[in-house]
């Protein structure tokens, strides 16, 4: 082992970062042995990082620069509280919802996440076959690790294509037309990755594994894409492998509507102004998102922007959500204030490591339970009676 290695392993047990932005404890005794023993979605957290390999783990676990964005996704559900009703009859509670026409079991969503068989042998098919047994609405990414015609057969109907674009044209329509004959309903393309991102956290990790990693992890404080990575990916089969062009403009989302009967969202929204451009160039809605942290170090939790961007776009043009949900009382809170669904990301990704499609069935059981009895403790037990009457932001109507 080098001396470098050596501080570095130091570094990570004694910082309070890997405490507070990974969700780990110095001192957990939380061994959970199978998935039916999780109480939580984060007892599978410590099994995960057991299992995985430093630079897997430091891809997904981290965020940018000093990881404050990341850490803030979670501190931000803190600034809100919920008003509970009494009274009501709350024997059930229907967790059903409707999004573009479909109905939803439940408003919890799994988020796109890339590389899959990094954190599992079977990878999106175990994600796949996971979400078909909960009828849960799977987006799948364009660097998934399986095709999108694979996972619609697992998942028993096409998912959601999140889009990373390609830098030409001509590779932007081949990747959307093979994503719209899989039959994909919504294209979600993600904006937030175009300037790139320093993942430095993420290489200090990759540098204390002893595998050759370079070739798979760009994580270069300029790193918007690993061309040589991504030619590997079976999305880009036939393509350069180039993505996320620093030069797209709004002018980019008309052209990129015309070009696909899909529904099209628009991924990384930060700001209300934003997201009154996304609805005015053609969008048919917008995901507030921050990339789980992992784009932009710009200090804010994604709970605290829903807000603005709910009320400049109006209730009626549909608003996702991801970004540190952990608890079905967190995604009661993004209910509340106008989320017509909430992603999530890690915790699946914890459940997939530790025990492949068992640990991400029993993730969304988890959430869906805890969501289900928050309702039915705030006295709004059907998805339609949860709105701002039942939400404080630091004790004051929001």
């Amino acid at each position: 082992m080098t001396s470098y290695r050596r501080e570095f392993l130091r570094f990570l047990a004694a910082s309070p970062l890997a405490a507070a932005a990974y969700g780990q404890s110095p001192t957990s005794t939380n061994t959970i042995t199978s998935a039916k023993d999780a109480l939580s979605v984060m007892d599978f957290e410590p099994v995960a990082r057991r299992v995985l390999p430093p630079a897997h783990w430091g891809y997904m676990a981290t965020g940018v620069d000093d990881d404050k964005t990341l850490r803030m996704n979670r501190e931000a559900f803190d600034h809100y509280q919920l008003r509970a009703r009494r009274l009501v009859d709350v024997t059930t509670a229907d967790l059903k919802t409707e999004v573009f026409g479909a109905q939803w079991e439940s408003p919890v969503y799994i988020s796109a996440v890339g590389s899959q068989k990094a954190f599992h042998p079977d990878g999106e098919i175990a994600t796949a076959r996971a979400a078909k047994a909960k009828k849960a609405m799977q987006m799948l990414s364009t660097v998934s690790s399986v095709a999108v015609e694979d996972v619609g057969k697992a998942l028993g109907t096409a998912p959601w294509f999140q889009l990373y674009m390609p830098t030409t044209w001509d590779d932007t329509e081949k990747l959307v037309k093979r994503a719209e004959a899989a039959g994909c309903p919504v294209l979600a393309w993600t904006i937030d990755l175009l300037a790139g991102r320093n993942t430095e956290t993420a290489t200090r990790f990759t540098r204390t594994d002893q595998r050759d990693c370079l070739s798979c992890h760009a994580t270069s404080p300029t790193a918007g894409a690993n061309t040589s990575s991504n030619q590997r990916k079976p999305m880009f089969a036939g393509l350069s492998g180039n993505m996320n062009p620093p030069g797209a403009t709004w002018s980019w989302v008309e052209r990129l509507k015309k070009m696909t009967k899909m529904k099209l969202l628009l991924k990384g929204i930060d700001t209300a102004e934003d997201a009154k451009l996304a609805r005015e160039h053609g969008a048919d809605g917008v995901i507030v998102s921050n990339h789980g942290g992992r784009a932009a170090e710009t200090g804010r939790g994604t709970i605290d922007i829903l807000p603005e961007v709910v009320d400049a776009v109006g209730a009626q043009f549909p608003v996702f959500v991801d970004g540190g949900f952990r608890r079905g009382s967190d995604v009661y809170k993004a209910l509340a204030l106008g989320a017509r669904g909430v992603g999530i990301g890690r915790p699946y990704i914890y459940g997939l490591s530790a025990f492949g499609q068992e640990g991400v069935e029993q993730v969304l059981d988890i959430l869906r339970a805890e969501l289900s009895l928050t309702m039915r403790q705030m006295g709004t037990p059907s998805i339609g009676q949860i709105g701002r009457g039942a939400i404080l932001r630091n004790g004051v109507r929001v």
